[in-house]
């Protein structure tokens, strides 16, 4: 047995890592614990500014890696493979790809448009199996290994007023399995991590009367309390490192216990279709 544990301050030191969506919430907070611990990080996201902004608050966090930026739509091709260029330029490897980039918007099925569902499916399941294919190309296939860990969601008792995240994040489970056994032999793990109600910056884009339904959740969570996205980075790190070694094709909850007992939304839902079922969302 080495006399170093795992778990040591230059754990991913020399490491290259490309976070999607990597500019605030869940991205974010992965970003500024790989780079504390010595990786260098690409983060990319569909906004430039929130780009920008996000890369000037990781360099006030610090760290031992190094930072860049590039913006990456991963609903358009070319701007995927520009980003997975960029990163093989900038740091001559990706040996991590963490796929956070991601949207959805709350609306109960009965009003979810095909605009909206197209673009929620693109985005959460077409996106990140993109992603996948281009890292694995043109970085991890040719390097001979790597690791990737795609964050999706807590959909496993159905996901009201999520429908079409939940179809999508569903499908990136099953990709994940997918990808870990055809990949395996390329020496490519690929997981995922399944944060639960998360108090991340999404949450102001939501609607006052969507922010109760989201709050709601709490007392329905055994731990009585709403995640963190740093929370849900350490899970992602864990899978990442070499403690995780040996696992591929997992998925792993952090849920606080959700749904060890059931849904929290029927009394919501009643709510809602008594006051205006036919509203709807795009």
């Amino acid at each position: 047995m080495e006399k170093q544990s795992i778990f040591r301050e230059d754990l991913f030191a020399g490491k290259n890592a490309l976070i999607t969506g990597g500019g605030s919430g869940i991205g974010f907070s992965i970003a500024a614990e790989l780079r504390l611990l010595g990786a260098n990080v690409v983060i990319g996201s569909r906004k430039e500014e929130k780009l920008r902004a996000g890369a000037e608050r990781l360099a006030e966090i610090g760290g031992s890696g190094e930072l860049a930026w590039h913006v990456c739509n991963i609903r358009d091709d070319e701007s995927i493979d520009a980003a997975v260029d960029f990163s093989l330029e900038r740091f001559g490897s990706i040996d991590f790809l963490v796929n956070n980039g991601g949207g959805q918007f709350p609306s109960p099925a009965i009003a979810i448009r095909r605009k909206g569902w197209d673009a929620v499916i693109e985005t959460n399941l077409t996106g990140t199996f993109r992603m996948s294919q281009a890292v694995a190309e043109k970085a991890m296939i040719p390097a001979g290994g790597g690791a990737m860990v795609n964050i999706i969601a807590q959909m496993w008792n159905g996901f009201p007023m999520m429908a079409h995240t939940g179809a999508a994040r569903a499908g990136v489970d099953n990709i994940t399995k997918t990808l870990a056994f055809e990949w395996a032999p390329a020496g490519i793990r690929v997981n995922a991590v399944a944060p639960g109600v998360i108090l991340s910056s999404g949450i102001e884009n939501y609607s006052p009367a969507n922010r109760d339904f989201f709050f709601g959740a709490t007392e329905h969570i055994p731990a009585g309390r709403l995640g963190t996205p740093r929370e849900v980075a350490a899970a992602t790190l864990f899978l990442l490192s070499p403690a995780a070694g040996f696992i591929t094709g997992s998925t792993m909850r952090v849920d606080g216990g959700e749904p060890l007992f059931g849904h929290s939304a029927a009394n919501q839902m009643r709510a809602f279709y008594q006051q205006k079922p036919t509203e709807k969302y795009e």
